[in-house]
């Protein structure tokens, strides 16, 4: 498929795609006769893995990491295992966090709306 069409199936915009690209975080995507390139199913999980991977909050540095590892093959399956494990954990304490931020608000809400009454 065409990159628009990977934009549109993966969630991230065209410039997102080349600028992953240029820092190395897509598998090899295939370039048609003309030049243009070609994804695949694999390239848009993978694209949709990253979209996700950001948007929850990785770091790039971790991201490129985990992308050569990737790059390396099924001998590295443990070591990216243990990279989204870290990252699973660094999203509890985050989604903790804002379970007590929302603790907070909701009593200064419910103060003032003693206040109103």
């Amino acid at each position: 498929m065409r990159i628009s069409e990977a934009a549109s199936a993966s969630g991230l915009n065209v410039d997102t795609i080349r600028f992953y690209e240029a820092k190395g975080l897509v598998p090899k995507v295939t370039r048609s006769s003309d030049g243009q390139r070609r994804f695949s199913q694999e390239n848009v999980d993978w694209l949709t893995l990253l979209y996700w991977l950001r948007a929850s909050g990785m770091p790039m540095k971790i991201m490129q990491r985990f992308a050569e590892l990737y790059a390396q093959g099924d001998g590295t399956i443990a070591e990216r295992k243990a990279i989204l494990m870290d990252h699973a954990q660094r999203l509890e304490r985050r989604r903790d966090d804002l379970d007590r931020c929302e603790d907070i608000l909701n009593r200064k809400l419910e103060i003032y709306e003693a206040y109103l009454k």
